[in-house]
């Protein structure tokens, strides 16, 4: 099983790089992980609702690029269907199951996605009806899908 996430954006706080390092670090054991990050669009302030709607679908054009059509594709967004951490492991087996190779997540950048990515991909996820923003969204996403690797096989999950 391969794992891509596609994200706007770069991390920049240290602390969640080092917590994202070290996610990917224990995943290397369960799964191939690419991480594809396009770029942000510049944000400025007191933005109209056009513009920020413009900003999304620019980011979208550049998601898109990166998508695989074989994969199984995840959005993530504030407005999608919750899932525990069992429920992600349990799809993830699923989809092996089903004959899936890769599962994309994809992550958008600080206003959210456009309409157009959610319509296309296959489910839409929330971790919470909070917002994060989409660099710690990153941090607890692969955080995520390390429990659902060590569910899937039974070990136990301490940290």
């Amino acid at each position: 099983m391969k794992i891509r996430i596609i994200t706007v954006g770069k991390v920049k706080e240290n602390y969640i790089n080092q917590g994202i390092d070290q996610f990917c670090k224990r995943l290397q054991g369960y799964t191939k992980l690419d991480i594809l990050e396009v770029k942000d669009e510049k944000i400025g302030n007191n933005l109209s609702s056009a513009e920020v709607k413009q900003i999304k679908e620019e980011e979208a054009e550049k998601i898109m690029t990166k998508l695989d059509d074989r994969a199984y594709t995840i959005a993530l967004d504030p407005q999608g269907k919750p899932m525990t951490s069992e429920g992600l492991a349990k799809s993830i087996g699923n989809l092996q199951v089903q004959g899936y190779s890769t599962i994309e997540f994809i992550i958008g950048g600080a206003l959210g996605l456009a309409q157009k990515i959610r319509n296309i991909a296959d489910y839409v996820l929330t971790f919470s009806h909070m917002t994060f923003t989409h660099q710690m969204i990153r941090l607890i996403l692969l955080e995520q899908v390390y429990r659902a690797f060590k569910i899937l096989r039974n070990e136990p999950y301490h940290l």
